[in-house]
């Protein structure tokens, strides 16, 4: 199974050659240099979360109860204590699976919805970026429960899906929890997903309950079609919508469940998604779109690829094509942001066509929510934002980090601050594109704003290897573009 992305590579690739050029570690800017700015107008908050991959495989005993027990029964048997072989036996799972890491066990799962009621308190909306599920999740149902009927994984991955939402509907009640599909939420292996499937439509009964009766049917419709949606952002957020892609269809590495590549869906969901803001902007409304796998440049399987990245060789690209991130620069009057995720780090992202200049003003400004799952290494962590009702602004938000990796005794506290740490008073397509472009400008990254960037790249522990790797790091974050990329990267060859 790939590797969960360059975020893994900045962790993994050769610690002997940091030592070699002898690099320091990063000094970290003080939280308090600069003042928060005041916000012009009250705002509202809303929570924000990726990449939970909720592991039920964590207590290989509990396992064939679970399968065999109704979801309502599914927290009293993970909340018992582990079995006494537990740890040996998740290991060898893990192995088997040949899974680099752990993700979210129960214990983290439940610390980490507690640790966000009290600074989401209020928040009008949830939002789950993808990936539910846990990798290698196939794997570790057939191992573990090797005589199971066909039928059965598709039952246990709902049933986990329906888990993981009741959770979070039972942790905000009466908020409607707004989640998309990642490359792991599926009936059929990992990148692998069928349209107008019996998962989809069944999945789409969990993740649509919270929705308003005069909203859910045709969301349920579009679901069952292509995991995909169109939702009103609630009230007191004015005249805005949100729009959830399921753009695993996009991804450079999708196929059916027959294992056969198939740009039908992908189409048809990119058609959908113009249709959705043409009609947003002849009425007026702002838009968020939210999808898991973002537009751009893949710089980890870039570099794993080919060293050399001003050779022949294009880089990876997260999508199969660049029609997704035109969709929303042609509509940037409309799209007041875009959510994505995949990388479990926390970034930005500036979409825009290459001909335009940062003052241009058409482009997009993309928030990449980080991972509660702690597989690479970072703390789980979430992201709670604070929204301007009239215009459904993205104004501010905070990250919160955990003391530890697996929720037991776990201390959760806020790592940063957006606002405070870069002295912007909204994240904004103007500001995004005025930060990166300080970034660029900043090649050794010793600015306040570079380091604060650097340190909550990865929730508690910064890594010196994205320095190393800072400028070319940096070209992606304004270059979704294969083109864009190189140029940025060599540009003596363009």
């Amino acid at each position: 199974m790939k590797q969960d992305f360059h975020a893994h590579f900045f962790r993994v690739i050769s610690w002997q050659l940091i030592a070699l050029l002898g690099l320091f570690p990063i000094a970290v800017a003080a939280q308090g240099q600069y003042a928060k700015p005041a916000p012009a107008k009250a705002t509202i908050p809303a929570l924000l979360l990726s990449d939970i991959h909720f592991e039920p495989f964590w207590d290989p005993a509990k396992v064939p109860q679970l399968a065999t027990a109704p979801v309502s029964q599914w927290k009293a048997i993970l909340a018992t204590s582990p079995s006494s072989d537990r740890q040996q036996r998740f290991q060898s799972l893990q192995q088997t699976c040949h899974t680099r890491g752990a993700d979210t066990p129960f214990a983290l799962f439940d610390s980490s919805l507690k640790a966000m009621r009290k600074p989401a308190a209020g928040a009008s909306f949830v939002t789950v970026s993808g990936d539910l599920l846990a990798h290698a999740f196939d794997c570790k149902f057939n191992t573990l429960l090797p005589n199971s009927a066909p039928n059965d994984y598709r039952v246990f991955v709902e049933k986990t899906l329906d888990f993981v939402i009741s959770e979070l509907d039972a942790a905000f009640p009466g908020i409607p929890v707004y989640v998309a599909l990642g490359n792991n939420d599926s009936d059929c292996g990992d990148y692998r997903l069928d349209a107008h499937s019996e998962f989809l439509s069944d999945a789409g009964k969990e993740v649509t309950r919270s929705f308003p009766a005069t909203q859910r049917q045709k969301a349920l419709e579009t679901f069952a079609a292509g995991g995909f949606y169109s939702v009103s952002l609630p009230a007191p957020i004015q005249n805005a919508r949100l729009l959830v892609l399921n753009d695993i269809f996009q991804s450079s590495n999708y196929a059916t469940c027959a294992g056969k590549p198939d740009q039908t869906e992908s189409a048809a969901q990119l058609a959908w998604l113009r249709q959705q803001l043409a009609e947003a902007r002849a009425n007026k409304q702002k838009i968020w779109v939210m999808g898991h796998i973002p537009p751009g440049v893949d710089l980890y399987s870039t570099v794993k690829r080919s060293g050399d990245l001003c050779g022949s060789q294009n880089p990876a690209m997260f999508l199969s094509s660049e029609e997704l991130a035109d969709a929303l620069v042609d509509f940037s009057d409309v799209v007041q942001l875009a959510i994505f995720a995949h990388t479990h780090m926390d970034e930005m992202r500036i979409l825009k066509n290459d001909s335009q200049s940062p003052a241009s003003g058409k482009s997009v400004a993309a928030k990449m929510v980080p991972s509660i799952s702690p597989i690479n290494g970072n703390s789980p962590s979430f992201t709670v934002a604070e929204i301007d009702p009239s215009s459904a602004a993205l104004k501010d938000y905070r990250v919160f980090a955990a003391s530890n990796l697996t929720g037991i005794n776990t201390q959760w506290k806020e790592e940063y601050d957006y606002a405070r740490s870069f002295n912007e008073t909204a994240f904004s397509s103007s500001s995004v594109n005025k930060l990166i472009a300080g970034f660029a400008a900043d090649d050794s990254a010793k600015t306040p704003a570079s380091q604060h960037y650097i340190e909550g790249f990865s929730a508690g522990s910064p890594s010196p290897v994205l320095l190393m790797f800072w400028p070319q790091y940096v070209c992606t974050l304004s270059n979704h573009t294969a083109q864009a990329f190189k140029a940025c990267v060599c540009p003596a060859a363009h």
